[in-house]
């Protein structure tokens, strides 16, 4: 399987945290991210976001329709973001539009196996993926992309 964890861009700071927007600079970050997302990602990709303003705004960048998803609300536990993707076996390749520190966490549990405070900078992305070697299964990155890269 693989998993891409995007963390929403650069947005302006507000009292109500699921309704802030990406500042000007975020969406540029956002739209850096994208045109890289839409050169290497798979056809098949699913896509989910949380249902904050700013993530759904990063999404909307790749111009590809998403789900909006509950379970990825800013500090979901990583075990619910898991079990949204359907991780370890969804036969699709899953996108997920977050936040720190969550995804920071879900890469930490899936490539440590602790839930360590990781952090992915805003607008950044890091492409994890499941393989089996002999009889072992094993967690391997394949990408880890920031927006002032790319």
């Amino acid at each position: 399987m693989n998993l891409i964890l995007w963390r929403h861009a650069e947005a302006e700071d507000g009292q109500d945290d699921l309704q802030r927007a990406l500042t000007r600079r975020g969406r540029k970050q956002a739209e850096a991210v994208a045109n890289w997302l839409r050169a290497h990602a798979p056809a098949d990709l699913q896509i989910m976001a949380s249902p904050a303003v700013r993530t759904r705004q990063t999404a909307d960048a790749l111009g590809l329709e998403y789900a909006v998803v509950p379970e990825l609300a800013p500090d979901a536990a990583p075990a619910h973001v898991l079990a949204a993707t359907g991780w370890p076996l969804s036969r699709r390749p899953v996108l997920v539009v977050g936040h720190q520190p969550t995804l920071g966490r879900v890469a930490s549990t899936l490539l440590a196996g602790v839930d360590l405070p990781w952090s992915l900078k805003k607008g950044g992305l890091w492409w994890l993926a499941r393989r089996q070697r002999d009889e072992d299964f094993q967690v391997v990155v394949k990408a880890v992309v920031n927006p002032e890269f790319v």
